[in-house]
């Protein structure tokens, strides 16, 4: 069904047990962020509302509250940078360290250790994130000539599976950008943007393989974190409880964000090693496809950027690996 080993991932999770706690402390309190700011936010609006009637206060209580949480996403939005930078790119690192069946350190080194492997790919943190976006608009892309394909197969009500497939594998492929950031340390490139339209192409001439996992670890996934909301709704209802006015949808966001809390940073890392074997044994021995690349770089303006970036890069900096 597929071709990741469930133990090999939990196992590598494990010895990557510094960098998870890492996680847990980064993604649960920005969890903790949004629920103080929001029961903030409530309380100064229930405060506010004392001045009117009962209705005013019942309306500028849950305004406060949506202040807080609007907010609490504007502050993260300008640290998503960072968060990928030390959080996300750090424990690719050693992640894929570790598939190698190479040593990485312990404890606290460990997080140190993954922090200049991943200065040393990407310079700095708006590198990435630059390098990021763009493979997120090329796998986009990749998604439209996988179902430019299925389109000229002469099966009867396949358009119409298409559609239900199509919405599924847009969830399915948020697994994906992670893995091709992957390559560029696995491959110790010192050109990132060359390095990101290798793997890219890579992915392409391996969508079915790489589809069908992605699909299976986006069911185990959000099926987990969903059973973590259900957990999540009786103490976040009383959380809700406690705030002035008692915030009535704060108990169902509250347990949205901890049941999103539990998935970036215990969930997400199973995922990811799986996604990485997955990864490395389709592409081992093989080279980028031209067919291919020529397919994307016609269907993608983000991949001609990104040659665009490794030709910039590779005559300003260090020697390039040759781009597709």
């Amino acid at each position: 069904m597929w071709d990741f080993s469930i133990g090999r991932s939990i196992g590598l999770v494990g010895k990557t047990l510094p960098f998870v706690i890492f996680r847990i402390i980064v993604y649960f309190g920005i969890a903790v962020a949004y629920v103080l700011v929001t029961g903030t936010g409530a309380g100064v609006g229930w405060g506010v509302g004392a001045f009117g009637d009962t209705d005013f206060q019942v309306t500028s209580t849950f305004w406060g509250g949506a202040i807080g949480f609007a907010l609490t996403a504007g502050v993260l939005y300008f640290l998503r940078e960072y968060i990928l930078y030390i959080v996300k790119a750090g424990h690719i690192a050693v992640l894929t360290e570790l598939i190698d069946g190479n040593s990485i350190p312990d404890g606290r080194g460990q997080i140190e250790y993954a922090s200049t492997v991943v200065k040393e790919r990407f310079a700095e943190a708006s590198v990435l994130f630059a390098i990021d976006q763009l493979v997120r608009g090329v796998i986009g892309a990749i998604m439209g000539i996988v179902q430019g394909i299925a389109s000229i197969l002469p099966i009867p009500g396949l358009q119409n599976v298409m559609g239900i497939v199509k919405a599924f594998l847009r969830i399915a492929v948020g697994l994906i950008d992670e893995v091709i950031l992957a390559y560029s340390i696995r491959t110790r490139s010192t050109n990132p943007w060359a390095s990101a339209q290798t793997a890219l192409v890579l992915y392409g001439q391996n969508y079915k393989t790489m589809l069908k996992n992605a699909a299976w670890l986006t069911v185990f996934t959000y099926g987990l974190a969903f059973l973590v909301f259900l957990v999540m709704l009786a103490p976040a209802a009383a959380v809700a409880y406690l705030i002035p006015g008692g915030w009535s949808a704060g108990g169902f966001v509250f347990a949205l964000i901890f049941a999103w809390a539990v998935k970036a940073a215990v969930i997400e890392p199973f995922a990811i090693a799986a996604m990485l074997q997955v990864y490395f044994k389709a592409i081992e021995g093989q080279v980028p496809d031209p067919e291919w690349a020529s397919r994307i770089e016609g269907a993608s303006n983000k991949f001609r950027k990104l040659g665009e970036k490794a030709a910039s890069w590779g005559s300003n900096g260090p020697t390039a690996q040759p781009s597709v």
